[in-house]
């Protein structure tokens, strides 16, 4: 296979990552990482420094039109990026330290995990009181809706910190933005809104790469040959699945999507089991 050949197919498969990133909410890194190592048999920390860069362009586009809205909390977002950030670093640091079988296994794991964490219920109530924490950082705030402004306040704001850290670890170690455990901080330990929550995870899914990126970019994990289709296909991808998210019902392409993303992530435990990577 040449290059070009392999650039083109590498990119219509990034596209749909994207895609069923964007209307699945997973984003297109856990599509993009089984699809470099198990179609393509490219080295996962590669695959990992691809997915970086293409996890900073797309929540870099989708931030900018939540924070027009209104709806980002930018406040509690440049908090827990504190947690976020430290932990990539680490993260990454680990990363390439570890053997690329126990990657495989804990990203498998990983995907399980977020797959269920999308079908769950969200939490759509806004607390009305909140935690002595919440007040002293000024991290209270609200969004809009057709019906006016809603006010919220965030309970358990440790615990959702320590959340965001175990975060920004997996995120660093396998590339993913781990959007489903920062949701799980900020509507589960928080209480949040799901709407805030999913639009404030977006928004510090960009910073979080962006320092894991650095460490794999020293470490000449980042190929661009391999990155610059993986971004443009998961950018192209997540603009169409934004469009779409309208017309289409999310519930039912979640639940299907999450069987299929199931099928890959044991796909991914048995190669690392069987040292196939």
């Amino acid at each position: 296979m040449n290059i070009l050949i392999f650039s083109l197919i590498l990119l219509g498969g990034a596209y749909l990552a994207g895609l069923l990133g964007s209307l699945t909410g997973l984003g297109g890194g856990v599509v993009v990482i089984p699809l470099l190592t198990l179609v393509f048999h490219v080295d996962i920390r590669y695959a990992i420094g691809a997915a970086l860069l293409a996890s900073i362009a797309n929540s870099s586009g989708a931030a900018t039109a939540y924070i027009k809205e209104g709806i980002t909390n930018v406040r509690l977002g440049m908090f827990l990026e504190i947690a976020t950030t430290a932990g990539a670093v680490g993260g990454a640091l680990i990363a390439i330290f570890t053997p690329v079988n126990t990657i495989a296994i804990l990203f498998g794991v990983v995907l399980i995990f977020s797959a269920l964490m999308t079908i769950r219920k969200k939490n759509e109530h806004a607390a009305q009181t909140g935690s002595k924490l919440s007040y002293l950082l000024k991290l209270n705030g609200s969004y809009p809706t057709p019906a006016g402004e809603v006010s919220y306040k965030l309970k358990n704001v440790g615990g959702g910190f320590s959340i965001m850290l175990l975060a920004g670890v997996l995120s660093g170690l396998l590339g993913i933005g781990s959007g489903a455990l920062k949701v799980l901080a900020m509507d589960g330990a928080m209480r949040i809104p799901f709407k805030v929550s999913t639009t404030t995870s977006n928004f510090m899914i960009g910073v979080t790469a962006a320092a894991s990126a650095v460490v794999y970019l020293q470490r000449g994990y980042i190929d661009p040959g391999i990155a610059f289709p993986v971004v443009l296909g998961v950018l192209g991808g997540a603009f169409t699945g934004a469009r779409l998210l309208t017309i289409m019902n999310p519930k039912t392409l979640r639940i299907i999507f999450c069987i299929a993303i199931s099928f890959v992530a044991l796909e991914m435990i048995y190669n690392g089991l069987h040292h196939q990577f």
